[in-house]
C-alpha cells in the first residue's frame, strides 16, 4: 500500500484494466480514466490486465476548472462534463487483517510505516475529501466555426499547471477555416502532450504513447504539409492529454536516453535538407 504525504496525484489510464483500492472504497479502472487522489489517501492497485499510466503530482489540490463552476461549486451547463460523469469509490468489505505496512512518500523519499490495524478496516466515510474519477470519453468537446484556443480543452486546474483533453470532435466549420492550429509561442507556459491514440492532425510520425515537450517562448505549430493535409477534413478521432505548466520545467537525465533526436528537425522542408 502507498500514501503520498506531500502531493495530490492525477493518474491517467492509457491502457489496461485494474481496481484502485483505497481507505474510501474501490474504483474500477479502464482506458481513459482520470483518477484524482488527494494527498493522504492510502491506496493500492490491483492489476487485471497490464496497465500503462500517466502520473502527475501536484503540490496544490487538483480541481475542476473554476470558470466552469458557480459560486456554490456546482458545474455549470456549459461545462464540458457534469457531476453525472464523476465516479466516487464503491463500498468494499472491511479488511480485518491486523497489521499492515504503508509506504509513505515524504519529501521525495519512501518511508515504510506499519499500522497496528489495516487501514481498509472501515465501514464507511463522510465528507468531501475522497478519490474520484472521470473518463476522457465523457469530456464533451467545445468546437467553433474557427479554430478554438487550447483553454476549451481544459479538464483540470491546479497550482501552477492545467490539464487538457483532446478527444474525437468535429473540426472548424467556417467555409474558409483551416482545421490545423496556427504556429504559436507559449510565452507563459511549457507544453507537454501525451499522445494516447488516434491520428494526430497537426503532427507527423507521432506514435501512440509518444510525449512532446515544447518550452515556453519557442515557436511551434503544424509540421510542413500538415496544414495543407488538414484542408477539407471534417473531424478527428484523436485522444491526447496536454499539461501546460506556468513555470519552466527541468528535464531528468533519463529523458536524454529516450529523446527522439530528429524530432526538432521535423519542421524542415524537404527542399531545405
Amino acid at each position: 500500500m502507498y500514501k503520498n504525504a506531500y502531493a495530490d496525484e492525477l493518474l491517467f489510464i492509457s491502457s489496461g484494466e485494474g481496481v484502485l483500492e483505497t481507505n474510501f472504497g474501490k474504483l474500477s479502472l479502464i482506458f481513459g480514466d482520470y483518477i484524482v487522489i488527494p494527498r493522504g489517501v492510502i491506496w493500492r492497485m490491483k492489476v487485471l490486465s497490464p496497465l500503462k499510466i500517466l502520473i502527475i503530482e501536484s503540490h496544490g489540490p487538483i480541481e475542476t476548472p473554476e470558470r466552469y463552476r458557480n459560486k456554490f461549486g456546482q458545474l455549470l451547463e456549459h461545462s464540458p462534463f457534469s457531476e453525472r460523469d464523476i465516479i466516487t469509490p464503491e463500498y468494499q468489505n472491511p479488511v480485518s487483517e491486523k497489521s499492515a505496512v504503508v509506504n509513505v512518500k515524504y519529501k521525495g523519499i519512501i518511508q515504510s510505516y506499519e499500522y497496528e490495524n489495516h487501514p481498509f478496516d472501515l465501514v464507511g466515510w463522510d465528507g468531501y475529501f475522497y478519490p474520484w474519477k472521470l473518463n476522457i470519453k465523457d469530456f464533451m468537446p467545445i468546437t467553433g466555426k474557427i479554430h478554438q484556443p487550447p483553454p476549451v480543452h481544459q479538464t483540470f486546474q491546479s497550482k501552477g499547471f492545467v490539464v487538457c483533453s483532446f478527444v474525437p470532435r468535429i473540426f472548424d466549420y467556417h467555409e474558409e477555416s483551416i482545421p490545423a492550429p496556427y504556429a504559436h509561442s507559449n510565452l507563459d507556459s511549457e507544453e507537454i502532450i501525451y499522445y494516447v491514440e488516434g491520428d494526430f492532425m497537426s503532427r507527423k510520425d507521432i506514435e501512440p504513447e509518444s510525449i512532446t515537450y515544447h518550452p515556453m517562448g519557442l515557436t511551434h505549430g503544424p509540421q510542413p504539409g500538415k496544414i495543407e493535409q488538414s484542408l477539407g477534413a471534417k473531424s478527428t478521432e484523436e485522444f491526447a492529454v496536454m499539461i501546460d505548466t506556468f513555470k519552466p520545467l527541468n528535464l531528468t537525465e533519463y529523458t536524454q536516453s529516450i529523446e527522439d533526436k530528429e524530432y526538432v528537425f521535423s519542421w524542415r522542408n524537404k527542399n531545405d535538407l
